[in-house]
């Protein structure tokens, strides 16, 4: 088996006639935590996107596990979306169903499970993100870091091999932050877990990142280990790590 789970080749994403991703290439590997990291608007969210196949490029090739997700018909690509896991920045939960009916939708959706199983099942996914007692609440009714955490049990409801998340951190306080980056952590220790996650969180990063991918202005501008990114040669790693905000150019938003 392969040790590439995802390879990005020569990506190239517009907005309109506004060129978002540049000749955009990567590999995640199996096991790995894999960042993506930028100033805003550099494409870091829809880098993300058309990795799990919810945006088209302009051109260029996206294999999950071998497979062109770009030459994919809709149902393939359905079919290929069962196998990952995206937990979106604001949790993606439905506000009208119980936080364990939100966990549950995957397994109702693709599985031919009893509702005896899934039950146990949504059980089994709260535990492991340590919201065993939240199977019968509201979204309302959690704190930001609990829906964070809840939109992750969902991701991982069918057992994915390798599960996204955009911004984990994004509106959580330092000390829920750093909880969620050890929930990431012990997640990958405990089963295994392939995670590709977009984040500007320099705690995070250097908590949890085993490589990093770093992009400015639609461009890669480096690849490496975390280590090797304090230390890049590149001026704008560099003042991203040094938190030389004054001379990050911030760019607009995409």
């Amino acid at each position: 088996m392969s040790d590439t789970l995802v390879e990005v080749s020569d990506l190239v994403a517009h907005y309109g006639d506004t060129l978002v991703l540049d000749r955009v290439s990567c590999e995640v590997r199996r096991g790995e935590i894999f960042l993506i990291i930028g100033g805003s608007g550099c494409g870091k969210t829809t880098l993300l996107k058309h990795m799990t196949g919810l945006l088209s490029p302009t051109s260029g090739a996206i294999r999950f596990s071998g497979r062109d997700i770009t030459q994919m018909d809709e149902d393939q690509l359905a079919e290929m979306q069962r196998e990952i896991g995206i937990a979106f920045q604001s949790s993606g939960l439905i506000n009208s169903l119980t936080v364990g009916d939100n966990v549950a939708l995957p397994l109702r959706e693709y599985g031919q499970a009893s509702e005896r199983l899934i039950d146990a099942m949504v059980r089994l996914k709260l535990s492991l993100v340590g919201m065993a007692s939240a199977q019968h609440l509201m979204p309302s009714e959690l704190s930001g870091g609990m829906r964070k955490r809840a939109g992750l049990a969902r991701a991982i409801a069918l057992d994915p091999p390798i599960v996204f998340f955009d911004e984990p951190s994004a509106g959580l306080d330092p000390i829920m932050a750093s909880g969620l980056d050890d929930l990431i952590l012990d997640l990958r220790k405990l089963l295994g877990i392939t995670f590709v996650i977009v984040t500007h969180e320099l705690d995070s990063i250097r908590k949890v990142a085993d490589r990093i991918l770093m992009l400015d202005r639609g461009n890669v501008i480096f690849i490496g280990t975390l280590s090797e990114a304090e230390t890049s040669s590149v001026e704008r790693t560099r003042q991203f790590f040094e938190r030389r905000a004054d001379e990050f150019i911030t760019q607009r938003n995409v």
